[in-house]
């Protein structure tokens, strides 16, 4: 009888996949030997595993460089980073590694732009798209890049105000794009996004106030969609909506060269996982290039705004079992050795989902569990809504120790959970590893971050001066 941790994936999966490999009853993630990081490190514990930023940012350029060439695509492809999705400097120094350009949403990355021009990993030529809402700080510092040099800094304009604004502080001409802001899906509370400028605002809004302005320049349209790239007639029908805009736009104004296909790719949280990739770009390819054809303009450059698809897939974090409590005749409630809340805030925030997986006892015999974090709060839990299936782990012994891992979560969760700072009912945060590999493929670690202490909290709270 196939009782195993190992043949219920067997029988629920392929495996084993790509990332994700088993040696001596343990899993390994891109050949990482976990339960040697644990050993090392012990646990809670978060990870970076650098090399695979490296690898999903090649990994789009091919599929877009194929796409270019299945339809004979004449303009120019160039890949943003998204910093929103993680602001550490191991990501930026690994992502930059990849001939790329940065998107940006606040007046603080300016900061990070500036210090990374400073160490020699950008340059003037490095598109840097600032998009947002832009209050005072914001303007200065755009104002600031600008002024000092930086040839490709494109502030994305957002409301009507903000060309006037930038304009008081920018010394010279400079280019703009502007982002459409598009229809949201029907589930959604409200009909259009906040950000932004409405469909049929846009060629009025060039008319009014950029066409005879000679300090600036359109040369962008930037397209975003929240929900990110899906196949759904939802996605094609702002596509084809950003299209009419942009070829009407492009015939009153000979210098828009550019269109920004904002909205990410989704990123693995399953082991059942399937999203055709290169269909998708040589479809929006496609798209662009009938649209321009029709109307008789010619094709925009293509810039792509990717942020959880080139971080995500990096990171992960792993839990101890610590006890297992028996609520009711149903419900066994495994309880981890930190937070859900604190260390992925967004399975508690948005009900997201990530690859669940246990570390170790994968030939042992399985039981349906409920996994509960360490606040006393009620929302802190991981459970079947979440995971989409029940929640299945090798049963629980206490004199066996369970570690599980959760993958996949290197975007957005630091910079959400606060990093560094206050947690929920004062669980700390977890020490961070960063994994890197040399050019002969050798692995290293490196404590990125010790797990927080009572002092540091303290201090913070203001009872330690």
């Amino acid at each position: 009888m196939n009782t195993k941790y190992i043949d219920l994936v067997n029988q629920t999966f392929d495996f084993p996949q790509e990332e994700f490999t088993l040696k001596n009853n343990s899993l390994q993630f891109h050949d990482i030997d976990l339960m040697q990081l644990i050993e090392t490190y012990k646990s809670p514990l978060k990870f970076t595993y650098l090399p695979q930023i490296s690898v999903n940012i090649q990994k789009a350029k091919r599929w877009f460089e194929k796409a270019f060439q299945n339809n004979d695509y004449q303009g120019k492809y160039s890949y943003c980073y998204c910093t929103k999705s993680s602001h550490f400097k191991h990501v930026l120094y690994e992502a930059l590694k990849n001939d790329i350009h940065i998107e940006t949403s606040s007046a603080f990355d300016i900061d990070i732009v500036e210090r990374l021009k400073k160490e020699g990993k950008i340059t003037d030529e490095t598109f840097v798209l600032s998009n947002g809402f832009k209050r005072a700080q914001y303007i200065t510092n755009i104002a600031r890049l600008i002024n000092n040099g930086h040839k490709n800094c494109i502030p994305i304009i957002d409301n009507y105000e903000e060309i006037d604004l930038l304009s008081n502080e920018i010394q010279k001409s400079f280019n703009i794009g502007i982002r459409i802001a598009s229809e949201e899906e029907p589930k959604f509370e409200f009909y259009t996004s906040r950000l932004g400028i409405g469909y049929k605002n846009i060629v009025p809004f060039y008319k009014n106030q950029i066409k005879n302005n000679k300090k600036v320049t359109l040369s962008m349209l930037h397209f975003f969609i929240n929900t990110g790239i899906r196949d759904n007639a939802y996605y094609w029908n702002e596509l084809s909506k950003c299209l009419k805009v942009y070829t009407s736009l492009k015939k009153i104004c000979p210098s828009l060269n550019s269109l920004n296909i904002g909205g990410g790719f989704p990123i693995k949280n399953s082991l059942a996982f399937d999203f055709d990739y290169e269909y998708m770009i040589d479809e929006i390819v496609n798209q662009i290039k009938l649209a321009c054809e029709e109307e008789e303009v010619e094709v925009p450059h293509i810039f792509t705004e990717f942020g959880s698809f080139t971080v995500g897939e990096s990171g992960g974090a792993i839990y101890e079992i610590l006890y297992q409590k028996q609520q009711n005749d149903r419900e066994k409630w495994n309880m981890i050795n930190s937070s859900f809340i604190t260390t992925l805030p967004d399975t508690w925030a948005i009900n997201k989902r990530f690859i669940m997986l246990p570390v170790n006892r994968w030939n042992d015999t399985y039981e349906r569990v409920l996994l509960g974090g360490l606040t006393c709060d009620s929302d802190d839990y991981y459970n079947s809504e979440q995971h989409m299936n029940a929640i299945y782990l090798p049963k629980f012994n206490k004199e066996k120790p369970l570690y599980i891992g959760f993958f996949n979560t290197g975007a957005y969760q630091e910079t959400i959970g606060g990093f560094g700072g206050l947690q929920h009912c004062l669980i700390p945060s977890p020490k961070h590893i960063l994994i890197d590999r040399d050019v002969d493929g050798k692995l290293s670690t490196e404590l990125f971050s010790e797990q927080q202490r009572s002092e540091d909290l303290l201090k913070i709270l203001g009872y330690d001066h």
